[in-house]
């Protein structure tokens, strides 16, 4: 069993030895108050017993000199093993100890181990054998102990044949092989039985390593085991023998066949047997041949079978005949034959004689060669055929068999015939003699004995002679003479005589007789017999009771005689004996004595020794055993128990031989009660019986006396001792407790029970508590098994304070409560989900998320932010969540999610989490995306024109997954285009179905068509136009006709092309007809298409005639024009045969204008133009032309050449006039771009377009490029979209965006450039994530989960770090989510560390200071700043020069400003027009339109302090910033003015770096300002908006300040400064007027334009007039160009006066202060625009 030992503590000075002793090094007082027990624990069993406590006795220490306490003498230990050589010393002061090995220091060797308990020597080897020595030293002297080490190899033992299977009679030789320690002694077992040699066995060798089994039988077969043994060492190798009848047997054999000379054959033959038998072959009675021609071969398989070959490659006919296989072995044989025939002529080989055994079986073949033959017949004595009785048989390959051999019957001769043809045999004859073998007369040894003579005799009764008779013994030979025996043989006779028989001569006895037909055997056994006698006769002895005693009584004789005890109770005379019933107590010994162990009383008495063998008469011997009884403790407790504070009494029964002596004792110390009056001890005689009764009183007991009493009795023959352990019981003491480990919701506690109050601790008792609550309402876990140490307390709440203490039990009572310990539980994953989540819908691509925070008792810790997992719920979607995290704000939270597919379904999931991680998600809410647009159009457009104005259009659905909603129908635009390049009205046509049939359409014209989906979001894509045109018809009448005289006898007529032609014009007919002259039908003249004017000519002068006209197509003529009535005359008016109306023309192209005309006299012709109320005569120069024919010619025609134009014919007799209107077409006007929604990577634009130059628009040019590059990118726009979105752009950058408008004319102004930025920022660490997660000496682990992306996707980090006081930076670079172990660092030094982390919004810094750990890892102290004598210097110089550097760029900056400033302010001031009106002073209210640029700007930041600073409660004005509908459609919120481009709605914008507020950023909004003060004030405005259905405006709030000055008159001027850029038009403000109109809190105001800045001195002057709460400003004049223009308002109705009093003014919104507060007058409050009136 293995031995373990508890010790109540444990510390480094005590000491287990591997031999089970406990060493306490350095004894301290303290080691007395503990007691020491050893626990044993059976390795096999587990059984654990423990023993006694166990007390030290602590004195002061002495100087003595040292002393071995424990010491080795020698010891013999195996290779690899492990030997602790002790050597523990003792001795004051504390002695040292040396270790020698033959008179030398010990080697260095990892090997040995010096303890304080001796040297442990591990894997040992041949090399460490010697003589240690072991000397011990200090200064009182010295003393050294020696010992001797004998490493030895361990015995190995190997028998071979491992396994052996063989058969009877043969020889089995077994092998034992040792390895190892020489001087071992062999022995030689057989089924567990040791082997004693005789015939069959033997044992041989140096040392009797090898077996010999000779003619070994059945019953020798067993497991065979060799034994090496040297002293305590033992090895041993066994080998299973298996011995059968292995008399072999054939198990596969060839058959009879026939074959041809020359053809090979083979013949094969398998037997068993054991041991393998030999098979030899055998042709008709002769060996077969070895040669060339005849090869034979044999091997053994596996399993032990013999297989042998014959092979014969080229027979002939002497190769035929009967072949025989014959196996022997030592057990016998078998053998096997068949006839192999080879064909030729039969002949007969010469036979032999033959000699038989009488009694036996025998085969005659004949021999027969050759093949084919008909018949073999055998006859006897050349007459008699066989066979003729039933033991003779002849089979048919021709051998003869007789069984059971006669001599006389079967001796002769034997005649082999054998017919070869009908009437043609041949014959052989053989000789059969017949031996008979020897028979012996059975013979039996008589009983005999020792002494007497013995005469035996072998007779043969029968067999040939001559007959040899042999005897054996024991299977040797016997020679005669020897021993004392005689043998005489005769020629059949052989006696055996034994002169005087002794017991050498017992054995079993063999004759064996033999002739030339075999040899026999018979085997008797002699037993002689001797008559028991004794050796040893018992007599009278003593024994001692519990002693062990022997009754010698030792005999002999043959048979070996059979001992029997019996025994007769009392010390009388015996009256009857008793056999002695034999236990494990009492037995008989081999050589008839009788062992009693332990002697009883109960076994004195006679006792009488009996033995008989059969032989003779029994023999028997009485003897007496008196038995003495030494003194002994007969009753006394082993254990007992005692209460501390009670008395206690132990008492002790003895009894024994007179006189007994009872002695006490406590531990080894004898207790004298008069030196320590707490023990008194009383001994008295029982009077009852022979004992002897002692009491020990303890009063009272105390923890000291659990210790071992014993009570010894004492007489002459002996010592009894009783050993009491009395142990003293009480309640434990308190537990030990500690903490290992603390988790989120557990704990586990580890206790050491110090002192268990000499009583089994029964159980444990925890209580825990929140540390704040009372120990009443404690938790508890109770009755722990007191095997346990250790417990896990669970169930805790995370992130909470619990105190915890502990109680032990014994069946005494409970200890007092252990020391209390106040532990901190982990934080655990929040165990509940976020709350109240809600998903609403904001746009077709985001899904605004808001929720709670868990509840308060589930959240397990900090919330320190939130994970939202979205995933479509659609089909094809592939299940996953896609994951954003978003940092914890409060208990409400919001997150809009972006990105989304449209018009799609979602399911969203918030999860929180702090630093344990994330809790359990929400439950999954689902909500869909806004319906958008459709994002293709339609398929497989196609048109059919069916008639002139009739055409088809079809088309088929756009893909499902680009519907993005729910199809509501189609619609179908489509517009004319007619020659001149001018597009008609566009027209659309809805529809639900896939078709639509166009009718009405203009007749030969061309159009465009184009087809789209709609969902309830609005109208998808167009597809690509598709061009049609319709089919001709008869054109229209021509729409005019002028006829006038040219002459006495024609006329002129001219015309005007059909307004509809519907078809190409193939020639115009004139029709003539004179009513008055009486001819019907008119005349018809044909025109040429291209001319339009026709002579008529051979006209009567004087007759009136009606002239009218018609066009002709392809399709037949059209209808005629109006008829016109014409006389020729010889003198005529001046008319004028071209046509006035509007012509248009591109600018910049060549126009000309005819005015043809006749009369007689020539008419003259005057062109003018009219200006206003007059007309002005058009001069000739370079750009102006009048040729002969009166045409009007213009050059390079520019928008001023655009009026009415009138062109006057006259002559003598009068005149007439044509108005042209020309309408020169200019490239469009630009537009007005907006942006009206930005993402992480999209930018919505909107705009409304300028005036179409006169050319309808026929598409748009966005161009846009990061702003910082010049690398711009065009998008082309269909003409009829009004917003565009600009998808994957880069997160978080600013681009700049312009757009033009293109008409039939070209591409028109660009609009003002703008820039918007996409949502996002660079990375930003967060400081609560601690920047290192593991620091130790070479390493250091950094925590990149401590970067915020800042909405943009981290693309690297770059690292940089070296020892502090170094120059060479190391680089590493990773991305976000890859571990970073900074290594081979250098111990115990500081580095510096620069993070950069990167997107594609910009890179964040991170920088700091750690420091490695020290080799132990301990911590270095900080490092300590030494200020060097220029350190002052160069600080100062590094804070001056920046602060130079940009004092001087501010100055540069400000004269740059300022000069540009006055250039612009003195070309207004030299343009402007102003009204004025006067209002009350205290109230006033601007209507005013801010445009600022570049540095001249208008709104400037304003922090907190500078607005307390510079506002005067008495001068407090606000500003409202509103925004009329028809201005921000499709835009979204607004941001801060001092981040706007020129000429835009302003952009929303969550945070402005201040490294942006030097970017040229522009404005231009419609401010409202309410004055209560004349006095200089800065007015602080916040851009938002007002909600309300029926305009569709929003509300937001900027992220920062804007600021005007509005003082005066004169200074607001020089605060609104107008720019060539911009674009506020009157008709702007109008529509912010009729917006304002609209709005409750400015019904009751009255407005009026005061003031206005134009920069064009070209435009009309601008009206001022009022509004009676309904006044419209639509009908003002519109300039083309930029201005600014301010209203003033009255002030309200008295009855509305109350309303004014909730006026509210906007919150500034400030980072990170997103909760509104009430402020003082001078201060920003909020604003409701809602329902509030001023």
């Amino acid at each position: 069993s293995s031995v373990d030992f508890w010790i109540s503590y444990f510390c480094n000075r005590f000491f287990l030895t591997s031999y089970g002793a406990l060493y306490i090094s350095d004894v301290q007082k303290e080691d007395a108050l503990s007691t020491y027990r050893c626990i044993t624990k059976h390795k096999y069993s587990g059984e654990t017993r423990q023993s006694n406590g166990a007390r030290l006795s602590v004195l002061d220490p002495n100087e003595t000199p040292p002393s071995v306490m424990d010491s080795f003498q020698s010891g013999e230990v195996q290779v690899g093993r492990s030997i602790e050589l002790p050597c523990i010393a003792s001795g004051y002061p504390n002695p040292t100890i040396r270790w020698l090995k033959d008179g030398r220091p010990l080697p260095a060797d990892s090997r040995w181990t010096r303890r304080l308990t001796g040297l442990t020597i591990s894997d040992l080897r041949l090399e460490d054998s010697g003589n240690y020595i072991c000397e011990v030293t200090n200064s009182f002297g010295s003393k050294e102990v020696t010992g001797h080490l004998n490493i030895i190899e361990p015995l190995r033992v190997t028998l071979s044949p491992k396994n052996l299977k063989t058969g009877i009679s043969s020889t089995v030789i077994l092998s034992c092989a040792v390895q190892g320690s020489p001087h071992f002694t062999v022995s030689w077992f057989r089924n567990t039985e040791p082997i004693v040699p005789d015939q069959h066995f033997s044992i041989q060798g140096a040392h009797n390593e090898t077996l010999f089994i000779t003619a070994a039988q059945k019953r020798h077969s067993g497991a065979y085991q060799c034994f090496a043994t040297r002293k305590g060492q033992t090895a041993q190798d066994f080998s299973i023998i298996l011995l059968e009848d292995g008399t072999p047997r054939i198990v596969s054999s060839f058959s009879e066949r026939v074959v041809a000379p020359g053809e090979p054959f083979s013949l094969m033959c398998a037997a068993k047997g054991a041991p393998p038998p030999t098979i030899t072959w055998t042709l008709d009675d002769e060996p077969v041949a070895r040669d060339s021609a005849h090869r034979a071969s044999q091997y053994t398989l596996s399993d032990g079978s013999t297989v042998s070959h014959v092979n014969v490659t080229n027979p002939q006919i002497r190769d035929g005949g009967v072949y025989r296989c014959a196996a022997r072995n030592s057990a016998g044989s078998a053998e096997y034959q068949a006839r192999i025939n080879v064909r030729g002529p039969p002949s007969i080989r010469a036979m032999r004689n033959i000699t038989a055994v009488a009694g036996r079986n025998t085969f005659i073949n004949c021999r027969v060669i050759g093949y084919p033959y008909y018949s073999i017949k055998w006859f006897k004595d050349g007459t008699t055929p066989l066979p003729d009785n039933h033991r003779q048989v002849v089979y048919e390959n021709g051998t003869l068999k007789l069984s059971d051999v006669q001599k006389g019957t079967d001796e002769g001769a034997y005649l082999c015939s054998v017919l070869i043809q009908p009437q043609l045999s041949i014959s052989q004859t053989v000789y059969v003699t017949v031996k008979v073998p020897p028979l012996i007369q059975p013979f039996d040894f008589p009983p005999t004995s020792i002494g007497k003579l013995m005469y035996i005799a072998c007779v043969v009764s029968s067999g040939d002679m001559p007959i040899r008779i042999t005897w054996r013994k024991d299977g040797q030979e016997i020679v005669s003479g020897t021993s004392g025996v005689t043998i005489e043989t005769k020629e059949f006779m052989s006696s055996l005589q034994i002169s005087k028989v002794s017991l050498q001569h017992n054995g079993n006895y063999t004759c064996i007789a033999s002739n030339d037909a075999a040899t026999v055997s018979s085997e008797r056994q002699l037993i002689v017999t001797v008559p028991p006698g004794f050796r040893v006769q018992p007599n009278n002895q003593d024994g001692i009771y519990g002693k062990s005693e022997v009754l010698n009584c030792s005999v002999e004789g043959y048979p070996p005689p059979k001992v029997v005890w019996k025994h007769a109770k009392g010390i009388g005379n015996p009256q009857q004996y008793h056999p002695v019933p034999l236990t494990g107590r009492i037995q008989i010994l081999s050589n008839g004595s009788l062992l009693i162990r332990h002697v009883l009383e109960e076994d004195r008495g006679y006792y009488l020794c009996q033995a008989s063998n059969g032989v003779g008469s029994d023999i028997s011997k009485s003897m007496m055993l008196t038995v003495k009884i030494p003194a002994m403790i007969t009753s006394h407790p082993n254990t007992t128990m005692a209460i501390k504070g009670q008395n206690k009494e132990l008492n002790c029964t003895a009894r024994g031989e007179y006189p007994i002596i009872i002695r006490w004792e406590r531990g080894d110390t004898v207790i004298d009660p008069d030196r320590n009056p707490r023990y008194s001890i009383t001994t008295n005689p029982n009077e009852k019986s022979d004992e002897v009764i002692s009491t020990l009183k303890l009063k009272p007991a105390e923890r000291g006396d659990s210790v071992f009493f014993s009570c010894h009795a004492i007489n002459s023959y002996g010592e009894g001792r009783g050993l009491i352990q009395l142990t003293v019981q009480e309640p434990p003491d308190p537990p030990e407790l500690e903490v290992r480990e603390v988790k989120d919701r557990s704990m586990n506690l580890r206790w050491t029970q110090r002192f268990d109050g000499n009583s089994i601790i029964t159980s444990y008792d925890i209580e825990y508590k929140n540390k704040s609550d009372p120990w009443e309402l404690k938790h508890a876990t109770r009755k722990i098994s007191p095997t346990n140490n250790q417990a896990n307390i669970v169930e805790l709440h995370p992130a909470s304070v619990y105190s915890i203490r502990m109680y032990s039990y014994n069946k005494i009572g409970r200890s007092q409560a252990s020391k209390e310990l106040t532990i901190s539980t982990e934080e655990a994953p929040p165990d509940g989900p976020p709350m109240d989540v809600i998903l609403q819908p904001m746009t077709s691509q985001s899904i605004r998320v808001t929720w709670k925070a868990p509840k308060k008792e589930l959240q397990n810790g900090v919330i320190r932010g939130y994970q939202i997992g979205y995933r479509e719920n659609g089909p094809g979607s592939n299940g996953q969540y896609s994951i954003v995290e978003m940092k914890a704000t409060g208990d409400s939270e919001v997150y809009t999610l972006d990105n989304l597919k449209k018009f799609a379904q979602y399911g969203v999931v918030v999860q929180a989490f702090n630093r344990a991680g994330t809790g359990p998600s929400s439950s999954e809410i689902n909500a869909t995306t806004l319906e958008d647009v459709p994002s293709q159009p339609p398929q497989n457009v196609r048109a059919i024109t069916v008639t002139s104005d009739e055409a088809v259009i079809t088309w088929s659905e756009p893909p499902r997954m680009t519907l993005n909603g729910v199809l509501k129908g189609y619609r179908v635009v489509f517009w004319s285009l007619y020659p001149d390049g001018e597009w008609g009205e566009m027209q659309n046509i809805t529809t639900t179905r896939e078709q639509v049939e166009l009718k009405g359409l203009e007749k030969f014209t061309n159009y465009s068509v184009q087809v789209l989906a709609y969902t309830q979001a609005g109208d998808g894509v167009r597809s690509n136009v598709l061009y049609i045109q319709t089919r001709e018809d008869h054109p229209g009448p021509p729409a005019g006709i002028k006829a006038v005289p040219s002459s006495a006898s024609s006329v002129v007529v001219s015309w005007l092309p059909p307004i509809k032609p519907n078809g190409i014009i193939r020639k115009y007919t004139i029709y003539c007809s004179s009513p008055g002259s009486g001819q019907p039908a008119p005349s018809e003249y044909e025109a040429n298409p291209e001319l339009l004017i026709y002579r008529i000519t051979h006209l009567t002068r004087g007759q009136q005639y009606l002239i009218w006209a018609a066009a002709v197509t392809t399709a037949g003529r059209g209808n005629i024009s109006e008829k016109v009535t014409v006389e020729p005359a010889g003198k005529a008016p001046a008319k004028i045969l071209s046509f006035g109306g509007t012509v248009t023309t591109p600018w910049m192209k060549e126009v000309r204008l005819p005015c043809s005309s006749v009369g007689e006299p020539t008419p003259t012709i005057k062109w003018t133009k009219d200006s206003e109320d007059t007309a002005i005569p058009v001069t000739q120069d370079g750009h102006r032309n009048i040729l002969s024919n009166g045409t009007l010619v213009l050059r390079s025609v520019k928008a001023e050449d655009s009026g009415y134009y009138t062109c006057t014919a006259t002559n003598t007799l009068g005149f007439d006039t044509i108005i042209v209107n020309l309408l020169v077409q200019v490239p469009p006007d630009q537009p007005r771009l907006t942006v009206s929604t930005t993402s992480t990577s999209s930018i919505t634009l909107a705009w409304i377009p300028g005036d179409n130059g006169g050319s309808s628009i026929r598409g748009f040019v966005l161009q846009y490029s990061v702003d910082n590059t010049e690398e711009w990118k065009d998008v082309f726009i269909s003409s009829s979209e009004r917003s565009f979105k600009l998808d994957n752009l880069r997160c978080g950058t600013w681009y700049k965006v312009k757009l033009a408008a293109k008409n039939s004319v070209g591409a028109g102004r660009i609009s003002e450039i703008i820039e918007a930025k996409t949502h996002g920022r660079e990375p930003q660490f967060n400081k609560d994530q601690p920047l290192f997660t593991h620091i130790n000496s070479t390493h250091a682990h950094l925590n990149l989960q401590g970067w915020t992306s800042g909405g943009c996707p981290i693309t690297a980090v770059l690292l940089e770090f070296r020892p502090k006081g170094t120059w060479a930076w190391q680089s590493v670079r990773t991305n976000a989510s890859a571990d970073i172990f900074l290594a081979e660092l250098r111990e115990a030094t500081w580095y510096e560390l620069k993070m950069k982390a990167c997107n594609s919004a910009g890179c964040g810094n991170q920088s700091s200071q750690f420091a490695t750990l020290d080799y132990d890892g301990s911590t270095i102290p900080p490092i300590k700043s030494a200020r060097g004598e220029g350190d002052d210097v160069k600080k100062l110089f590094s804070i001056g020069c920046p602060v130079i550097l940009v004092t001087l760029g501010m100055a540069l900056l400000f004269i740059i400003r300022k000069k540009r400033k006055e250039k612009r302010l003195k070309r207004l001031r030299g343009e402007r027009e102003i009204v004025k009106n006067t209002f009350p002073q205290d109230l006033c209210f601007f209507f005013s339109l801010l445009c600022a640029i570049g540095e001249d700007k208008a709104t400037i930041p304003v922090t907190d302090t500078e607005f307390s600073q510079s506002v005067n409660p008495q001068s407090f004005c606000t500003g409202v910033s509103v925004h009329h509908p028809a201005l921000i459609q499709n835009t979204g919120p607004l941001i801060d003015m001092s981040d706007i481009r020129p000429g835009t709605n302003p952009v929303s914008r969550k945070s402005v770096k201040s490294a942006h507020s030097t970017r040229n950023r522009y404005s231009s909004q419609w401010t409202l300002t309410k004055c209560q003060a004349s006095t200089p004030a800065r007015t602080l405005t916040s851009d938002w908006r007002t909600v309300g259905s029926q305009h569709g405006i929003t509300v937001t709030e900027s992220d920062s300040y804007s600021a005007s000055l509005s003082q005066d008159t004169d200074k607001g001027r020089n605060s609104m400064v107008s720019t060539e850029s911009a674009s506020s038009t009157y008709e702007e403000l109008a529509r912010a007027y009729e917006h304002a109109k609209l709005e409750e809190h400015l019904q009751h105001a009255k407005f009026e334009i005061t003031e206005c800045f134009i920069s064009d001195s070209s435009s009309d002057q601008m009206t001022t007039g009022t509004n009676d709460n309904a006044d419209s400003m639509t009908s003002m004049s519109t300039p083309s160009e930029p201005g600014i223009c301010r209203f003033t308002a009255s002030p309200p109705k008295p009855q509305d006066y109350d309303r004014g009093k909730n006026v509210a003014v906007p919150i500034p919104h400030r980072a990170n202060k997103s909760e509104p507060r009430d402020l003082k007058l001078g201060q920003m409050v909020e604003l409701n625009l809602e329902r509030f009136s001023l």
